[in-house]
């Protein structure tokens, strides 16, 4: 019941992520005067939709993406414009049935709201609006897990006292005959001690990693000063050579010191400086995860066809996050770490949409925004050199483009689809 319902949160979450997006572009178009005819979440045929005023929302049966449905995208031919002959090419019957199709959008009435009449820095804005907004809701869910909830980072408060050494590798947790008792043990630690400072060095409570390393580098006996019950308390225990988990990475194992004793681990609000931190860390990663796409698509057609296993660290689509938001529901973990993971997981969706639309690509955001700067350059360029306005870009050129990316995106998104299904990534084992 919890996996359902956390598929079913994380999925909603998306399609508000998506919805999202798309106030931003009908926003800044209707302050443009721009008309704008439909709103739709998902693609394909409509399952649900309402009519106010001029345009009509809904959603749509397909929740791969959204639009917002511009007059005036493709703006006519420059032989239309100038009232010379029609042009001919390989393409242009493509190329003609968009500009007519979209030329139907138009009435009479509606002849100067169309998008290509707005100056280039109002279509930039328009199209980089989706975007940003999808940045906007990734640093507001960031700040809600780290100002908010905090980071799970480690404390100076003991968790737990081990009985016996044993090297961090063991496979079990029970004392074997004549193990010896650990330095912790013999020097009297207990649950709940607060270690305020070793040696003389003093930690603040979410100092866990410092203590951590301060221990593993620590020689004879040592001086450990804990608060128990409000009182102040000098333990002497004698750390030994053992097998620690890495200071650096704990899945990694090294020869140190070792005492004996857990840390318990708990949520440290950070500042709104770690907040964008974060997003710039989130962002480079994102950004190298987008450009190492046409390289993961061996290991994900191996995982669909050929049983491979599946990339943890690979590509996933709207049904595996949302099954992953499904896994975190389920764990028996505290509420509060089962938030914090649903929040990464849903403001990383927002960095993806945010820098995949960016592209320079039809057609997405970033196959309107570039070619409006190159108009923008250009038109400046022919003012300099006294020649007259060259008239607006001409982006329905690039139209058997876009037919071409949005089937390799058909297939991906299948792809995709099929190895969320028969082969999902699993965080949790």
């Amino acid at each position: 019941m919890m996996f359902v319902l956390g598929i079913l949160i994380f999925f909603v979450g998306i399609l508000f992520s998506v919805a999202w997006h798309e106030l931003g572009h009908f926003v800044t178009a209707r302050w443009f005067g721009i008309k704008v005819p439909e709103f739709m979440v998902g693609f394909g045929k409509t399952i649900w939709s309402t009519k106010r005023g001029e345009t009509e929302y809904g959603l749509k049966a397909i929740p791969l993406g959204g639009y917002v449905r511009m007059i005036g995208m493709i703006p006519p031919a420059r032989g239309e414009l100038l009232g010379s002959s029609r042009r001919t090419g390989p393409f242009q019957g493509l190329i003609d049935d968009v500009r007519r199709q979209s030329a139907m959008d138009v009435r009479p009435e509606d002849a100067d709201r169309q998008f290509y009449l707005r100056k280039p820095w109002k279509r930039i804005v328009v199209m980089a609006a989706g975007p940003i907004m999808n940045l906007i809701l990734a640093v507001l869910l960031f700040a809600v897990l780290l100002m908010g909830i905090g980071m799970n980072t480690g404390t100076t408060t003991v968790s737990a006292v081990s009985e016996c050494v044993l090297p961090a590798d063991a496979a079990t947790t029970s004392c074997p005959v004549g193990a010896p008792p650990t330095p912790a043990a013999v020097a009297g630690f207990r649950p709940g001690d607060e270690i305020l400072a070793l040696d003389g060095q003093e930690f603040s409570r979410f100092d866990g990693e410092e203590l951590r390393a301060a221990i593993q580098r620590s020689t004879g006996p040592v001086v450990v000063t804990v608060l128990r019950d409000g009182q102040r308390l000098d333990l002497t225990p004698t750390p030994i050579r053992n097998l620690v988990a890495s200071v650096d990475d704990p899945t990694q194992f090294v020869e140190g010191n070792f005492l004996g004793i857990g840390l318990l681990q708990d949520y440290e609000r950070q500042s709104l400086g770690a907040v964008f931190v974060e997003i710039g860390d989130v962002v480079g990663r994102t950004g190298q995860a987008i450009a190492e796409l046409p390289s993961r698509v061996p290991g994900l057609f191996g995982s669909v066809f050929l049983g491979e296993e599946r990339d943890v660290n690979g590509p996933i689509g709207i049904v595996g996050v949302s099954r992953i938001g499904g896994e975190v529901l389920e764990q028996e973990i505290p509420f509060v770490a089962e938030a914090s993971l649903l929040l990464s997981l849903l403001a990383a969706v927002n960095i993806s949409l945010f820098l995949f639309n960016l592209l320079p690509i039809p057609p997405l955001d970033g196959g309107q925004i570039f070619p409006a700067i190159w108009e923008a350059v250009k038109k400046r360029i022919w003012r300099l050199r006294g020649r007259p306005d060259p008239g607006p870009v001409d982006v329905a050129k690039l139209m058997p483009v876009a037919y071409v990316v949005a089937m390799v995106f058909i297939v991906w998104s299948g792809l995709l689809l099929v190895a969320d299904v028969i082969n999902p990534v699993r965080l949790f084992q």
